[in-house]
């Protein structure tokens, strides 16, 4: 195969890989940012519920569950856009959902959980 060829070739894998990675990008750094927010949260749920966090491994699995739970507790009642706010939004979904997620431990029977 020659020079050309091989450019040719390249340039080709190039222009159809490249949307595709672009977009794996942007997904990669939007979770990473939304994760970040979410450990933030569950610092501040942390300090809500009990007064003081649960250290930092308990306030990441706090803020990145609750994460979740708020994206999906929000989405169902038409409130999903919260999340959408530059900077604070990811922070009110994270501990929207931590405080929703341990009353709905608490409630179903672990009255110590996140004591």
């Amino acid at each position: 195969m020659g020079g050309f060829a091989l450019f040719i070739l390249i340039l080709l894998a190039l222009v159809i890989l490249g949307p595709v990675l672009h977009a794996i990008a942007w997904l990669t750094i939007d979770l990473v940012i939304s994760a970040f927010f979410w450990m933030l949260a569950g610092m501040f749920a942390g300090r809500l519920i009990r007064g003081r966090g649960y250290g930092p491994v308990g306030d990441v699995l706090l803020g990145l569950t609750g994460g979740i739970v708020g994206s999906l507790v929000l989405g169902l009642i038409g409130l999903g856009g919260i999340g959408h706010i530059p900077l604070i939004g990811g922070i009110l979904v994270g501990v929207i959902g931590a405080v929703i997620l341990v009353w709905l431990l608490r409630l179903l029977g672990n009255r110590d959980f996140a004591a």
